[in-house]
């Protein structure tokens, strides 16, 4: 893999998003890697570099609070447009970014543009459960159509095969019901394609509250729905372990058993801890495009590198080839 790295995107820009990359490119010596950003910033990170890194002239990011469409315009030699260029002059086959969410699907879009068949692209995140479950779309499409609902699952079903190792993934539906006259229309009409969609292991309509019972390994909703129920999974299970670390440390007893459950509770922390993947994939694009946490250090930017490298470049042309085959037999069942 090839793979282009905003180092100017995130709160921990450049020092920690270099740091990850090299870390990765030690690990990963036939992988390629450039580093996209100010020499002046990233130059002084870049004097132990491994032989398969190089670097790209970029002038600033696009901040957090700025308008996405109109940064890129203003600004077309960003980063994160730089990152998305080098993509789209076969350069690179992916860029990484832990800048502006909106700025790096806009980039992706405008640079590299949707997989044919599929009208918008899809945030597919990794909630960590004792087994991984996907959830896509996570922000990128916030108003949605059923048809995107049944290209979410598609693209879905072909990265937690080739990512998650997931033989037949199950598909659910986000929903406020299991029943499948349940929701609005945007489910109710999703629903019926999902369920007449051969190539998929449909298994019904998903509560919130099963999400992280094996009910299904890849659960699809608007981007609207699905951001709001990863960033309320992310801060209740914060608060939870909060909550547990407060109440071993009340008393000296609680403190005793604390030192007891300690490497346990430990290791559901780090189960827990979003660095682990690093970033999301931005599925229904020409390319594998990585989203990071805003906050991403250099573990984080580690791991979404080696997750770009893990799901190879195989994945771009095997999710266009489900989406045709899933266009061909609805037109087949339609005559």
């Amino acid at each position: 893999m090839r793979i282009a790295v905003d180092t100017l995107g995130g709160d921990n820009a450049p020092g920690e998003i270099v740091a990850g990359v090299l870390s990765a490119a030690r690990k990963l010596p036939d992988d390629e890697f450039v580093l996209v950003g100010d020499k002046d910033g990233i130059g002084p990170d870049l004097g132990d570099a491994p032989y398969n890194v190089t670097w790209r002239h970029a002038s600033g990011a696009i901040g957090m609070n700025e308008d996405p469409a109109g940064a890129l315009r203003a600004r077309p030699h960003s980063s994160v447009a730089v990152a998305a260029e080098i993509v789209r002059a076969g350069e690179a086959d992916a860029f990484f970014s832990a800048g502006n969410t909106g700025a790096a699907v806009a980039a992706a879009l405008l640079k590299i543009g949707r997989l044919k068949g599929c009208r918008r692209p899809a945030i597919a995140t990794i909630l960590p459960f004792d087994r991984p479950v996907l959830l896509l779309d996570a922000g990128a499409t916030v108003s949605c159509r059923p048809q995107d609902l049944l290209d979410f699952a598609i693209l879905g079903s072909v990265f937690a095969r080739r990512y998650l190792g997931i033989g037949v993934p199950k598909v659910g539906l986000i929903n406020i019901g299991e029943e499948p006259g349940k929701g609005n229309d945007l489910t109710k009409e999703a629903y019926e394609l999902l369920n007449r969609s051969n190539g998929l292991r449909f298994v019904g309509n998903v509560e919130g509250r099963d999400i992280g019972r094996r009910t299904a390994d890849v659960v699809v909703t608007d981007g609207f729905t699905g951001n709001v129920v990863l960033k309320t999974a992310e801060g209740v299970s914060r608060e939870l372990l909060g909550m547990v670390r407060d109440a071993l440390t009340a008393s000296m007893m609680s403190k005793l058993a604390g030192r007891v459950l300690r490497p346990r509770l430990l290791a559901i922390r780090d189960q827990l801890d979003p660095e682990n993947y690093g970033g999301s994939f931005l599925l229904g694009v020409h390319a594998s495009v990585v989203i990071g946490h805003g906050n991403s250090h250099a573990r984080g930017v580690e791991n979404a590198v080696v997750g770009i490298s893990n799901a190879g470049t195989g994945l771009v042309e095997e999710s266009e080839t489900a989406l045709a085959a899933a266009k061909e037999r609805a037109t087949e069942d339609a005559v």
